[in-house]
């Protein structure tokens, strides 16, 4: 799964533990009712982030995660991550050209013959 859009927040690196950190990743989408969706990035991968900065286009490449916990109460309740796991930054280069091909000729340079005459043959075997 992936989410498109625009970098709203860059988290700080959070230690939990001495064993696991995360780092909140905010991107905005761009349709007509754009969601803020949060996406959490795991032990090595919050350092993919390090190169990217607020306003830009990515695309994140992500996991649904869900959990269940039931409380000393006995209550079950239930939770959900979306976890990151590559992102990508989106821009839109200018198609490169290639130097060693010839411009392409005007379209009107392939319309069609107009004084072909049906009575004319060749002698294509086809």
């Amino acid at each position: 799964m992936e989410v498109i859009g625009k970098i709203k927040v860059i988290g700080a690196t959070q230690d939990v533990s001495a064993s696991f950190k995360k780092r909140e990743l905010v991107v905005t989408t761009e349709e007509q009712y754009p969601q803020h969706i949060s996406v959490e990035f795991q032990q090595a991968k919050v350092d993919d982030l390090n190169s990217y900065q607020v306003g830009e286009q990515v695309k994140v490449s992500i996991n649904l995660r869900g959990r269940e916990w039931t409380s000393p109460q006995g209550e079950v309740k239930h939770f959900n991550t979306i976890t990151g796991w590559r992102i990508e930054r989106l821009s839109n280069p200018a198609p490169a050209s290639a130097p060693d091909m010839p411009p392409m000729p005007a379209a009107e340079a392939f319309a069609p013959a107009t004084d072909f005459k049906e009575e004319e043959h060749d002698d294509l075997p086809f």
